[in-house]
């Protein structure tokens, strides 16, 4: 049976994600600390913990999908027109940006994308907490199982 004690536990675990705001790495390091620490309470800390550590794990994998992949897009645009930047004293400084390009829609696509993926992030990060605090399981849609 769930106690109060291991369903706050639990909660912590999924809401020690947010303070990555606060702290590098953060989202990592605190449910690494507190599901390693109160993992052999129970097995309903054991699997949140698990979850919330795959699904970080999960997100910094397709961060860097998303990133790989639209950050040479916006280069090519860039490598394309390079005389962007017209600089010839202060008082006659302008800009050129020109005519966007495919390659610029994409890379703004992705990078929306990311934006998108970001906000639903934080919403199955609050679920889960919710779940947890409920004392009902939560499983993290789109996660790969690093631990078991």
């Amino acid at each position: 049976m769930l106690d109060n004690h291991h369903k706050n536990l639990a909660t912590f675990i999924h809401l020690s994600t947010f303070s990555k705001f606060i702290i590098p790495f953060g989202n990592f390091i605190g449910p690494i600390v507190l599901w390693s620490v109160n993992k052999n309470k129970s097995e309903f800390i054991d699997q949140h913990g698990k979850q919330a550590i795959n699904f970080q794990i999960s997100v910094l994998l397709y961060a860097i999908i998303i990133g790989t992949i639209s950050v040479p897009f916006f280069i090519f645009k860039l490598i394309r027109g390079l005389d962007i930047i017209d600089f010839n004293g202060f008082h006659n400084f302008h800009i050129n940006v020109g005519e966007p390009s495919a390659l610029l829609y994409i890379g703004g696509g992705l990078g929306v994308l990311a934006v998108m993926a970001f906000i639903v992030e934080l919403a199955l990060i609050v679920k889960a907490s919710l779940s947890a605090r409920d004392g009902r399981e939560f499983k993290f849609p789109l996660t790969i199982n690093f631990l078991k």
